[in-house]
């Protein structure tokens, strides 16, 4: 098998790494229900995510013509209290992830996770899918107290998966741009939450499916 250079691959957690859209569609069906609004079809939601649970939450109150400061302070604690229970009842892995993940980690990389998602969803997720065990090191946003596109979280990850060279797969733009603020290079999954054209994100390489990751790695200018 040809050398990938790279000694630790990183992610992205919702979008990238798992598909967490029917789940947060749940909680956000759940917060606006409780207001009476009526609920969205998760393929609408999926735009929504990716910029955190309060864009998330504000952007489906816009769709709604509701978009309130205070009716956004009001739902944002029962939208994140309703996730909270229900972590994992539709979320999975992206389509060949596992074996993306087999194949790294027997050519020797070393995975880890950078996640805007804060440490009580980040974790717990991980432990109900069977996957933390597979990453070195899992830094939440709120884990060193700012998230992404800050290079800090990108670097604790790097810190706590033991360093060396890094490269990170992401989905928007604070990935991207995370990775660049951090001086690591960056791989676009085109079948993230996407809110535009994923060209527009400016990674270094983009990938359709978790099939492409290792040939792309192998192929990665030493």
């Amino acid at each position: 098998m040809a050398t990938i250079p790279f000694d630790i691959v990183g992610f992205d957690l919702d979008g990238t790494l798992i598909d967490t859209s029917g789940d947060l569609a749940a909680a956000v069906n759940h917060a606006i229900g409780t207001v009476g609004l009526a609920p969205f079809p998760v393929a609408d939601i999926r735009p929504f995510v990716g910029q955190g649970a309060k864009v998330m939450l504000d952007r489906a109150l816009a769709a709604s013509d509701a978009q309130d400061d205070a009716l956004l302070a009001q739902l944002l604690p029962v939208l994140l209290d309703y996730y909270q229970a229900n972590l994992s009842a539709h979320s999975a892995p992206y389509p060949g992830l596992i074996d993306a993940m087999d194949a790294l980690t027997a050519a020797g990389v070393t995975l880890a996770i950078c996640t805007n998602k804060a440490e009580r969803f980040a974790l717990p997720l991980m432990d109900q899918l069977g996957l933390s065990h597979r990453f070195a090191s899992i830094v939440g946003g709120d884990t060193v107290g700012i998230g992404k596109p800050d290079p800090a979280p990108i670097h604790a990850m790097i810190e706590r998966a033991g360093g060396g060279r890094t490269i990170f797969v992401g989905d928007t733009i604070n990935d991207i741009a995370g990775a660049r603020n951090a001086g690591i290079p960056s791989v676009a999954v085109s079948f993230g939450f996407l809110d535009g054209p994923v060209e527009e994100l400016q990674a270094d390489a983009t990938i359709h499916h978790f099939d492409e990751l290792l040939p792309l790695l192998q192929g990665w200018p030493q």
